[in-house]
């Protein structure tokens, strides 16, 4: 598929029906495709016994996709949610990720531009819209294998605290901060947002892709400890994957939810600020990435397919043929619009004498 902005194909004829899952699940396991998905040229092989172990967690990850951050289920399945998701295998996720490992929406500031600047761009755009300053500290929910955290003290001066609930994604960020000699600068850690303590302050805090993992229910709790962590007048951005005000059900939209979403909510946009202001945050800028991400996951499948063999060598036929229509719908409906991708500035009020950063965005774009 193109990566150039052009549309993606639809899906159709033999493709609908490779949403449908071939076989009932075990007794336990959410309905899905738990054995694979059927494509336009028949069964996908069997994997081997060295593959199998792998498939089934990458199969897993597809049921438990995100895994909140405040799930009312609890730590313990988060925890669990998150290592099916990215605790498969680093290697797997490299094969078609840029080299910061950021699997988040890129920001491209050229129409033919390359997924590795667009995910540098994108990491840039939320540290200036944060407004860094050296010296200050920057919390980075969900930091996955660090990217953002990594980027903000090599290059702002931070310093930078990563958290996230998958031990693989931990241990590499950790390896490449000690690779990059950022030790003091910026630490990554295997550890629950709720096991932060109670007195711990920042001056800005990120989340990127944490949202809609969260869970609506839990929002008010969750945006009210993100500004109890917050210094007074600090900065919070919100990234993350909302669902437009008149939700279609489409085969792409259903195949998210169910597969990819399972243990997650997409929010409308004006629910979300809503619980926002709430929480007693003033919201400083909205800013709508639909097409951006539209765009990441084109790039995405085309550098898997790229390496087509070397992702079945890894976990086989089956999951990479998943994986493959997994990401291409996703391009299809934020393509559509049916889902979009919001980043939201919030700043925790405080002195009626106002704030001190710019008030244009022209330092932002420049």
């Amino acid at each position: 598929m193109p990566a150039d902005g052009s549309p993606p194909p639809r899906l159709c004829g033999a493709d609908h029906g490779s949403l449908r899952p071939r076989r009932a699940p075990l007794a336990g396991a959410p309905a899905g495709p738990s054995a694979g998905v059927d494509g336009a040229r028949g069964r996908a092989a069997h994997p081997g016994r060295g593959r199998r172990a792998a498939a089934h967690r990458v199969r897993q990850h597809l049921w438990h996709a995100g895994g909140g951050v405040m799930r009312g289920s609890g730590k313990q399945r988060d925890a669990q949610a998150i290592a099916h998701h990215y605790d498969v295998s680093n290697e797997f996720y490299a094969l078609f990720l840029d080299p910061l490992m950021l699997y988040t929406c890129a920001y491209y500031r050229e129409p033919d531009g390359k997924l590795e600047q667009a995910q540098e761009d994108k990491v840039d755009l939320v540290c200036r819209k944060l407004r860094l300053q050296p010296g200050e500290t920057m919390l980075d929910i969900g930091c996955g294998w660090g990217g953002l955290s990594i980027w903000a003290a090599q290059h702002y001066g931070v310093k930078a605290h990563g958290v996230t609930l998958s031990r693989a994604q931990a241990e590499w960020a950790q390896a490449r901060i000690k690779r990059e000699g950022l030790e003091g600068r910026c630490v990554v850690e295997h550890r629950d947002l709720r096991d932060i303590p109670e007195g711990a302050r920042y001056d800005k805090i990120a989340a990127i892709g944490v949202i809609e993992h969260v869970g609506i229910a839990n929002y008010r709790a969750f945006f009210g400890r993100v500004r109890d962590m917050l210094n007074d007048g600090g900065l919070y951005l919100n990234h993350g994957i909302h669902h437009e005000f008149h939700w279609k059900h489409t085969s792409q939209t259903d195949f998210l939810y169910r597969y990819v979403f399972p243990n997650g909510d997409l929010s409308g946009v004006t629910e979300t600020l809503t619980e926002m202001e709430r929480a007693q945050w003033e919201i400083v800028d909205v800013e709508n990435l639909r097409l951006h991400y539209a765009r990441t996951c084109r790039h995405w499948v085309e550098r898997l397919e790229a390496r087509a063999d070397e992702a079945r060598a890894l976990v086989g036929e089956q999951i990479y043929r998943t994986w493959r229509l997994y990401l291409t719908c996703s391009s299809v409906a934020f393509h559509g619009g049916s889902i979009g991708l919001w980043q939201m500035l919030l700043r925790k009020q405080w002195d009626p004498a106002g704030p001190t950063e710019p008030t244009t965005r022209e330092d932002i774009y420049s």
